[in-house]
């Protein structure tokens, strides 16, 4: 296994999300992983904000699901039907405009069928949570 027991390390996420994902190519980068999960960054340009200024919810929200997500990949491998099931997140305070965002995932449970994450989120530079979320993954069988 790559970095500990991790089946996949970031270079190699990066690799699978622009070869199965290319929609969030560029927009997206594995900033690293850890013992508990993965480390996202969201690269904000003006197409993210909303009026006000601040990044807008949906790519908060994508930020959370997408680091989920890598976090398990990093542990199970290239599992492109790997879904989303659940989802919930509470936004806490408006992020900073013109920064990018840093969402830390870690995973609470790693099963057969079933993942379940949580994703904490800030802006690049700041202590204060602007976002967190609760991310549950349905894995498929394995082939």
């Amino acid at each position: 296994m790559a970095d500990g027991d991790h089946a996949m390390d970031a270079a190699g996420l990066e690799a699978f999300l622009a070869a199965e994902f290319p929609q969030v190519a560029g927009q997206f980068a594995v900033e690293g992983l850890t013992a508990e999960g993965a480390v996202l960054r969201l690269k904000v340009t003006e197409g993210h904000l909303r009026p006000g200024g601040t990044v807008s919810g949906p790519n908060i929200f994508a930020l959370a699901d997408l680091a989920v997500y890598c976090a398990i990949l990093a542990r199970i491998g290239p599992q492109a039907l790997t879904v989303t099931t659940s989802a919930a997140i509470d936004f806490m305070r408006k992020p900073a405009a013109g920064v990018d965002l840093i969402g830390e995932a870690r995973l609470l449970k790693l099963g057969r069928v079933l993942a379940v994450g949580d994703v904490l989120i800030r802006s690049e530079g700041s202590a204060a949570v602007a976002a967190r979320a609760s991310v549950t993954y349905s894995i498929p069988p394995a082939r």
